[in-house]
């Protein structure tokens, strides 16, 4: 495959993805935030079936963290303060899934990075430690404390070992801007996340086309709930 036709891979699926998402949210509007009752009903935590997980990075997309945690449903939007969003590779060795660094958080006072607060089966908690590389010592999950509607929430995180910085790659990062439009982020902070650089990575990525799948099942099917109602 020569480069033009490599350009030319990267960024359709970058269009695609792209219009399946306004397409998607055209249909089905912002993600609603929860209603208070919703998020004060921890009765599935207290009994240890559920857990809480803060994702600031392409898991924002909810079509990519179901790709394999199909349990995962919105909580609500939150903040994380006096931390920030970076992007690098553990040990500097470069992401194969994204072809450029991947996002990660450090502590930063003063800064905030916003992010979706999932409801997660206990059944996918394997999956999601999988995704992030826990036993190869990538990522190490924590707890953080997010702010949403005057209240803190303990939330299952990750954060990156031996953080080398790279720019991402333009389809990482488009993913990440995807998922903050989905879920209704503050335009501020979506902004920021629009102007970070990128490594230009043009070729072709099979995450890319797992999700460009996703998403037009996820159309589908709201389409067929639109059209019985």
């Amino acid at each position: 495959m020569n480069p033009e036709t490599n350009m030319f891979s990267g960024q359709s699926f970058i269009i695609s993805l792209t219009l399946l998402v306004a397409g998607f949210n055209l249909l089905s509007s912002a993600a609603p935030l929860p209603s208070e009752d919703s998020v004060m009903d921890n009765s599935d935590r207290q009994n240890g079936s559920t857990f809480l997980y803060f994702a600031y990075g392409s898991n924002l997309l909810k079509e990519r963290l179901q790709l394999k945690n199909p349990s995962a449903t919105i909580n609500c939007v939150a903040k994380l303060k006096d931390y920030k969003l970076v992007f690098g590779n553990h040990k500097g060795l470069a992401s194969q899934r994204w072809h450029g660094g991947v996002a990660t958080i450090e502590h930063s006072p003063g800064d905030v990075v916003w992010g979706v607060v999932w409801t997660m089966n206990m059944s996918d908690l394997e999956s999601l430690d999988r995704q992030e590389n826990v036993k190869m010592g990538t990522y190490s999950p924590v707890e953080v404390n997010v702010s949403t509607s005057g209240q803190d929430l303990s939330c299952r995180t990750y954060i990156m070992n031996s953080c080398v910085y790279a720019p991402p790659s333009p389809q990482y990062l488009q993913v990440i801007v995807m998922g903050a439009e989905q879920n209704g982020l503050p335009e501020e902070y979506q902004d920021k996340l629009r102007s970070i650089e990128t490594n230009k990575y043009e070729g072709p990525l099979p995450v890319m086309e797992e999700l460009e799948k996703a998403l037009k099942k996820s159309k589908e099917r709201t389409e067929e709930i639109q059209s019985d109602d």
